[in-house]
């Protein structure tokens, strides 16, 4: 779904060597007609921009600690900075781009809308995704797409050691190695509908330079959590 458009001409700007996180995260909470929104001096406070529920613009001009734009929907966050443990978790819709690197269990849980990370992303990444896209131009840590549920994993460089364990039906991309694959985890056929929707995704990432041809795809081998009846003594 295409993020909605943002008035630009309303503009508020908070400084948080000033101001409060609560207090900025009030004022985008408030009703009323949502527009741009300046964020200065972060300096890795928690819990910046988050439950957001209209299409605001929100542009944050340095680093960010934990849950930076969590429960996010319909509005545009940019992180111009890194950021810390679970940025966009629990993402409904809308859109996170982090132009450096990121912590843990980004996009963790995540329902909705498009994680964009320029640099790299640690443990963890994606974990529990349930239908967001996630797209990181950098490598990602170990346990990258744990219990992935539905949605898709964009990896332009490498993946860690367990890859894709225990997944369930979201899609892998990766382009660079693979330290090891986890559970259930399989490389599979890249065909042609994937390699279209590969090649969408980097568009809407701002990566239309990297080429979806370089990637393979992986998947769920759909073992681990069908039954069968010669693992019963393993369940």
């Amino acid at each position: 779904m295409a993020t909605p458009e943002v008035t630009r001409e309303a503009v508020q700007s908070f400084d948080l060597a000033i101001d409060t996180v609560r207090s900025l995260n009030e004022a985008l909470h408030l009703d009323g007609a949502p527009g741009r929104v300046v964020v200065r001096n972060p300096g890795g406070r928690h819990a910046i921009a988050v439950g957001l529920d209209a299409p605001y613009e929100v542009e944050i001009e340095g680093h960010v600690g934990y849950y930076c734009a969590g429960m996010n929907k319909l509005a545009t966050v940019r992180v111009r900075g890194n950021c810390g443990v679970g940025v966009a978790e629990n993402m409904m819709s809308g859109s996170v781009a982090v132009e450096g690197s990121a912590s843990q269990s980004a996009g963790a849980s995540a329902r909705g809308g498009l994680l964009v990370i320029h640099g790299d992303a640690s443990a963890r990444c994606g974990i529990s995704l349930k239908g967001a896209d996630i797209v990181v131009r950098g490598s990602i840590g170990h346990m990258g797409a744990f219990m992935a549920q539905k949605g898709c994993l964009v990896v332009c460089g490498d993946a860690g050691e367990s890859l894709g364990d225990s997944l369930y039906e979201a899609r892998l991309y990766v382009r660079g190695s693979v330290a090891g694959l986890g559970a259930d985890c399989v490389e599979k056929e890249m065909r042609d509908e994937h390699t279209a929707q590969l090649a969408e995704l980097l568009e809407r990432a701002g990566f239309a330079d990297v080429d979806p041809a370089e990637f393979r795809r992986y998947g769920s081998a759909r073992r681990l959590y069908n039954f069968h009846v010669d693992n019963l003594g393993a369940y």
